[in-house]
């Protein structure tokens, strides 16, 4: 059975979103404040992580970034929940390694919909399922992605990626020289509708991934920009 981790201080919200995931037939574990979130994690290894970035003692924020670093969490999807309609408070979220984001008041038909999404996403596509001790990897260049482990390694430093990164870095490697738009990226990785987030994500997953493979992030040489155009990876380097 699917686990999903909810982490949320306000009651009726929590009793509402846990009737309404366990009708779709997830297992859901419930956190109040993010210590019991970061212990929960730990003890059950859940599919998906639905964090609220209020919460008493730590919040949704430290949260993420010590699942981040944990080895055993570190790709585990995370849904930040948030009351701040800013759009770059609500990208913070994902610039410290969250996969997606939904403002309250919630609508449960699109919280459902983001969920399946996730989770697709955090999975194993098509040729990756394998047995033990094998492996699979896109090299491209000097980037080599590890589609089971779900990493990056550049020569020999390896890094974890957050699923959204892994699919982001992973749609361009199987596209290398082609320029495709934020439009595009939101549309084709990630499956938005138009219109559906702002392009701002884009650039806030661009950015995560330059400090993960660039030798210089601020003068990145594999993941290019063109301007008015849109993102590319190079491999003549």
């Amino acid at each position: 059975m699917t686990r999903i981790l909810l982490a949320d201080d306000e009651p009726d919200l929590v009793w509402a979103l846990r009737h309404s995931l366990a009708d779709e037939g997830y297992e859901v574990f419930i956190a109040h404040d993010g210590m019991q979130a970061l212990s929960l994690a730990r003890l059950h290894r859940p599919d998906l992580i639905i964090l609220d970035i209020v919460m008493p003692g730590l919040d949704g924020l430290e949260v993420c970034r010590r699942l981040r670093r944990d080895p055993a969490l570190a790709a585990c999807p995370i849904l930040f929940l948030t009351v701040r309609s800013d759009i770059e408070d609500r990208v913070t979220g994902l610039d410290e390694g969250g996969d997606d984001y939904l403002v309250k008041p919630l609508n449960m038909r699109e919280l459902k919909a983001r969920v399946r999404a996730l989770l697709r996403r955090g999975r194993p596509t098509t040729g990756e399922a394998m047995g033990p001790g094998q492996d699979f990897m896109l090299i491209v260049g000097p980037i080599a992605l590890d589609l089971h482990r779900r990493q990056v390694r550049v020569g020999k430093k390896a890094m974890q990626l957050t699923p959204a990164e892994f699919n982001l870095l992973h749609y361009l490697m199987v596209h290398p020289g082609e320029v495709f738009s934020s439009y595009q990226l939101l549309h084709e990785v990630w499956g938005y509708a138009p219109g559906a987030l702002s392009t701002s994500v884009v650039r806030f997953h661009i950015k995560n991934l330059r400090f993960k493979i660039e030798p210089d992030a601020a003068h990145p040489i594999y993941i290019r920009t063109l301007l008015r155009h849109g993102y590319m990876f190079v491999v003549d380097v």
